[in-house]
């Protein structure tokens, strides 16, 4: 299981959402939609690589 929380980002918004999913690209879908559409992020090939570089093993803490 991957995961990532936007707690560990703080910025304009403070977001307190953590997703978590058992598979990569699953996850991935989910926080590209996530950071588009409540932080207004571009869906593009290099904001979809670097989020994969903040992925974390595990789930986040609650």
């Amino acid at each position: 299981m991957s995961s990532i929380d936007c707690r560990d980002y703080p910025g304009e918004i403070n977001c307190s959402v953590a997703l978590a999913a058992d598979y990569k690209e699953e996850l991935l879908l989910a926080v590209v939609e996530h950071g588009s559409k409540v932080h207004g992020y571009e869906d593009t090939p290099e904001f979809r690589e670097q989020i994969v570089k903040e992925f974390k093993e595990g789930t986040p803490p609650v």
